[in-house]
């Protein structure tokens, strides 16, 4: 069965950057579980499984734009320590939800502080960068109804409700 629209697909992966440094990988674990074509996993990742289907293995690298996209000045901001009232101590790398321009919800980082100046990014931390899959196709299968409708996979692997 080939990778296609509204197929549950399993993949063990490792993602590399430019400087070869595993970011992340499924070895030792699941492999990812993702409903294909569904937005699950990056486009360029997702392009680039259409039509392999179980044993088939590459190697592939994804440019920013399909990616993450490119790394946005516009997404920093310096804002004062007491925008986060109720947050006893702020460290760098900590997380939170903010408002973004479009009125929706994103999740920003704090990359630096200095005294009561907090600098926070609401970039992906992987943004900008140019990403190296290897992957192999560990499964496909018909989604579910209630997969396609939900948007991802249930189960196994997947989103448990």
């Amino acid at each position: 069965m080939q990778i296609a629209a509204n197929k549950a697909v399993s993949i063990d992966y490792t993602l590399t950057n430019d400087a070869g440094e595993v970011l992340d990988t499924s070895a030792g674990g699941e492999p990812l579980v993702y409903l294909h074509g569904a937005g699950n996993i990056i486009p360029g990742l997702e392009r680039e499984l259409d039509g392999k289907q179980v044993g088939d293995e590459l190697k592939v690298t994804i440019e920013p734009e399909d990616a993450y996209g490119e790394f946005s000045a516009d997404l920093v901001a310096v804002l004062g320590r007491n925008m986060f009232e109720g947050v006893d101590e702020l460290e760098v790398g900590m997380q939170f939800h903010a408002s973004a321009p479009d009125g929706g919800m994103q999740i920003v980082t704090i990359t630096a502080l200095d005294g009561d100046e907090v600098t926070v990014d609401g970039n992906h931390p992987l943004a900008g960068q140019r990403l190296t899959f290897e992957v192999k196709v560990a499964a496909v299968r018909d989604a579910t109804e209630d997969e396609i409708a939900h948007g991802h996979i249930h189960g196994d692997g997947g989103v448990h409700h």
